[in-house]
């Protein structure tokens, strides 16, 4: 029998995947990716075997995914369409690089995902197999198997004996790891309706947080973030602490209609409030450590990676050269940012470097100003003379 790796999260649809390829014939080995979502993966591994995977890998990645994935995006600024901040995009690139790793350890022939056709997972999935091993092949089950509605794959589950639990249903699709959170589905699918409360758990409401502000200062080094409050902390711990401020002040909160890569627009809810206090802080320290040009032009840069990420190409030739550059743009972003979080926002209200552009003595206009204001008529004769008529 042929071998075929199989993203496996241990849900309906992945677990029915299991027999499924095993009734085409393959030989399956399930695959779970620990990127922070809080699974009780030894009961998810018994669950594959006793379904019948041959084989079960789980692999650690969470420190990977902050290092090499979330922290790059961070650097680059990138934001999907200015709201979404990619906490489920990066996670997958990662976790498709190592299934393949997988197939070739086994002498697998094939991948396969849970993956509906609706969704930007499959591309993301797919795309990054087949620019790391074109000669996999692909498998997607959910695309092709013969169950139309959930309540199919649930007899099914039940006439081949697959351990599951299928005694209630949530009627929002989630998705979570150690960066955020994301939710869509049920109510949601109507653009008018307002989130029900009871869909968040990362995030308090913010009506209900306290009525008294927490600040917090966050150190970078070369665009990294590496302190929290002046306290040290390494990759996943810093990200968890933020998570924990922010969400405790209600902040981290995204309702927005989204621009799905095949073609729909969705509805798509987030909660990522160590990211939202990451990013802001981070933009306001490259605005004052960077020069205009490169500032300005940075913006550019910064959506493009974010299309990349979201696409699902983040192993191509333009992310790498994007990279390049934008680690030279991160050289001199060192320095401390103070935050107020209140009541869901996320304010900077003080910003420190030994790097920074700003000069008191030319932006002020008490005492100690310095700036020649006699220079700028001759300045804006030259700035406007292009554009004058005869």
């Amino acid at each position: 029998m042929k071998k075929i790796v199989l993203a496996y999260s241990g849900g309906l649809d992945t677990s029915c995947a299991i027999t499924w390829l095993k009734d085409k014939g393959w030989d399956v080995i399930a695959f779970m990716a620990d990127v922070g979502q809080g699974e009780d993966f030894e009961k998810i591994k018994k669950r594959a075997l006793k379904t019948g995977a041959k084989k079960v890998f789980v692999i650690n990645m969470q420190k990977e995914f902050v290092t090499d994935y979330i922290f790059p995006a961070i650097k680059a600024g990138a934001i999907y369409e200015n709201k979404y901040l990619l906490a489920t995009a990066l996670s997958r690139p990662l976790i498709a690089k190592h299934q393949v790793k997988v197939a070739h350890k086994e002498g697998a022939k094939a991948i396969a995902h849970g993956c509906t056709g609706k969704g930007n997972d499959q591309v993301r999935f797919e795309v990054t197999t087949q620019l790391l091993d074109p000669k996999l092949e692909i498998v997607a089950p959910v695309r092709i198997w013969e169950f139309k509605t959930r309540n199919q794959e649930i007899d099914y589950a039940k006439k081949k004996k697959i351990p599951i639990d299928v005694t209630k249903k949530s009627p929002y699709s989630i998705d979570i790891n150690l960066y955020g959170r994301s939710i869509e589905c049920g109510v949601l699918e109507d653009p008018w309706k307002e989130p029900p409360e009871e869909i968040y758990l990362m995030t308090k409401n913010p009506l209900k947080v306290p009525n008294k502000p927490t600040y917090v200062t966050l150190e970078f080094k070369k665009g990294i973030p590496v302190k929290v409050n002046g306290k040290s902390y390494g990759p996943i711990k810093l990200l968890k602490k933020l998570n924990t401020l922010g969400g405790a002040n209600g902040v981290g909160r995204v309702d927005m209609i989204e621009n799905r890569l095949v073609g729909i627009k969705s509805r798509e809810i987030y909660e990522n409030p160590a990211g939202t206090i990451i990013y802001t802080a981070h933009k306001e320290l490259e605005s004052l450590v960077l020069d205009r040009e490169t500032l300005h032009y940075k913006q550019a840069i910064s959506q493009k990676y974010a299309e990349l990420t979201y696409y699902g190409l983040w192993e191509t030739p333009l992310k790498k050269q994007l990279d390049a550059q934008i680690d030279k743009t991160q050289e001199k972003v060192t320095g401390t940012i103070r935050l107020k979080l209140f009541k869901g926002n996320c304010v900077v209200v003080g910003r420190k470097s030994k790097y920074s552009l700003y000069k008191e003595e030319l932006a002020t206009y008490g005492e100690k100003d310095k700036f020649d204001q006699k220079l700028a008529e001759g300045f804006i004769r030259l700035w406007s003379m292009p554009f004058q008529g005869e």
